[in-house]
């Protein structure tokens, strides 16, 4: 196995000597076919750079629907620490009766309060306490659920004063909705970063009150598809309207995410690359 393409964007100048740097990367992931695709990628760039935290938004990793725990168990196996879930997060059937037992699994914050599972994550790497959590837009997204940004907002004061650093996701279909909450929680977290359209933006960066952001961080699955999907057959749908299956593809499989650098003595980043490998087998 061979991997290559690796593009930076916004970098800044990186120090790898000091004891306080953590290295965090994130990525999404679509289907079974693509599950060893984080260990591969993982073990040859992430772990190489010495990264301290890998979290896998992992909304369709069970056949390109939803997750399951044995999925869920399989991906932490192979090195993820914290895996974030989405509007599919109840696609599997039964999900919802294994989900309190996966404790490295939360579910986005923002659904009813009766939901089973854990609406944010404390994890600890190399002695420093990282949160997380995820919240679900609402703009043309359909699931009912509760403002993000309040959600967002009151999260973050209640995890502030037990954690090192802080990192937000939102599963959002607009990328306005996505932006405005990185300007929403700019400075008062380590990281923002946006998913769901499966395609990465170009717009990593550090925000002006010191948060790294990114639009959306893409997908981890096959390139040669229509967002993961078979080329042919959502061709078919748009062409000609009529109902079909769209199954998983399975050619030309790589990860996207970002992968950003913070000052953990500062809780803040130093850098935001954006990561894109093609993997070949």
């Amino acid at each position: 196995m061979s991997i290559h393409n690796r593009f930076h964007h916004t970098p800044l100048p990186h120090t790898h000597s000091h004891t306080a740097d953590e290295r965090h990367g994130k990525h999404d992931l679509i289907d079974a076919k693509t599950r060893n695709t984080p260990t591969s990628c993982n073990g040859a760039h992430l772990y190489g750079c010495a990264v301290g935290v890998c979290e896998c938004a992992q909304h369709n990793a069970a056949g390109g629907a939803g997750i399951t725990a044995k999925t869920a168990t399989e991906i932490l196996g192979s090195g993820v620490n914290a895996i974030t879930l989405g509007d599919h997060v109840w696609d599997q059937m039964n999900f919802n009766r294994e989900i309190d037992q996966l404790d490295r699994v939360c579910r986005p914050a923002n659904l009813p309060s009766s939901n089973p599972g854990r609406d944010r994550l404390v994890i600890s790497v190399n002695n420093q306490r990282i949160g997380l959590f995820t919240v679900l837009g609402r703009t043309f997204m359909g699931p009912k659920v509760s403002c993000p940004f309040q959600t967002a907002g009151r999260l973050v004061e209640e995890m502030k004063a037990d954690t090192d650093a802080i990192i937000v996701e939102i599963h959002a279909e607009t990328t306005s909705e996505k932006e405005a909450m990185g300007w929403h929680l700019d400075g008062k977290v380590s990281l923002v970063f946006g998913t769901h359209t499966h395609v990465p933006t170009a717009d990593g960066r550090i925000l002006k009150g010191g948060t790294a952001y990114q639009s959306d961080i893409g997908m981890t699955g096959p390139r040669e598809s229509v967002l993961g999907r078979d080329i042919e057959a959502c061709l078919g749908r748009f062409i000609d309207g009529m109902p079909r299956k769209c199954p998983v593809a399975d050619g030309d499989v790589g990860m996207q995410g970002c992968l950003v650098e913070l000052d953990m003595d500062r809780g803040f980043p130093r850098s935001i690359e954006i990561v894109n490998y093609r993997v070949v087998i």
